[in-house]
């Protein structure tokens, strides 16, 4: 590997947006660390992209489990020494469709917030000190139009009827934590931002959706590999900025 590459680690990335994630990135020349909660899965979906001539190797990762993030940061450690980019994509959507707001079980909202909220702190914590070693730092966080407070306050707006309270808050509260880290990097060469990849065809929603995974994963790349110059605690999809 050169010495100058970038290196990247995709959370949640045995699927979905989170492994054309690493397909895109490893196509624009960084070297990615596909992570997953089941290494044999990661392990299979790195082998496939390695298979495409694609520089990507797997990694172990439950982001709700403190001792694996722990021997994750210690292997990033021992086999490259920095990070470069953290994409924090692992998401659930645990909402029982159909149940109104109140009647959503506390177990759903705590596993929901478990995964989507606090793993991906526990995670940007963690990789936090090798993301300063890099010369250029990002973290990405994916979240969700369905985070968007004044979009759900709008009567008029395409997700005001679309509630699914756990997921939809834990994406306001990722939201809310990307503002506070940003402003805390603010003087740093880290830059923090959060997306929303769109309605997009995944297994999370039945294949249901309006745009093909490849679309999907965009943002999250474009955040991903953004210059100097790029945005700093910012909501987008493509290039649109989002309300909070």
């Amino acid at each position: 590997m050169n010495a100058s590459q970038k290196i990247a680690l995709v959370t949640g990335a045995t699927r979905g947006i989170g492994r054309e994630t690493v397909r895109q990135l490893a196509e624009a020349g960084v070297h990615v660390l596909l992570a997953g909660r089941n290494r044999d899965r990661a392990v299979a979906a790195a082998l496939e992209l390695q298979a495409l001539g694609l520089p990507v190797e797997a990694i172990a990762l439950d982001v709700t489990d403190e001792a694996a993030i722990a021997a994750a940061v210690q292997e990033v450690e021992r086999r490259h020494g920095r990070l470069d980019i953290l994409v924090n994509n692992a998401g659930v959507l645990l909402d029982e469709i159909g149940k109104p707001v109140s009647a959503q079980s506390l177990d759903t909202w705590r596993r929901t917030f478990d995964t989507n909220l606090f793993g991906l702190i526990a995670v940007t914590q963690a990789f936090l000190p090798l993301l300063h070693r890099s010369p250029a730092g990002r973290i990405v966080n994916v979240s969700s139009l369905l985070g968007s407070l004044t979009l759900h306050s709008d009567p008029s707006s395409p997700i005001y009827d679309f509630k699914l309270p756990a997921y939809n808050v834990s994406k306001s509260a990722v939201n809310a934590w990307t503002v506070q880290l940003a402003w805390e990097l603010r003087d740093s060469r880290i830059k923090v931002n959060t997306l929303h990849p769109g309605y997009v065809k995944t297994d999370m929603n039945a294949g249901e959706g309006e745009i093909v995974v490849a679309d999907g994963a965009r943002t999250s790349v474009s955040l991903a590999l953004t210059g100097e110059d790029g945005p700093q605690g910012g909501f987008f999809h493509f290039d649109q900025v989002l309300p909070w």
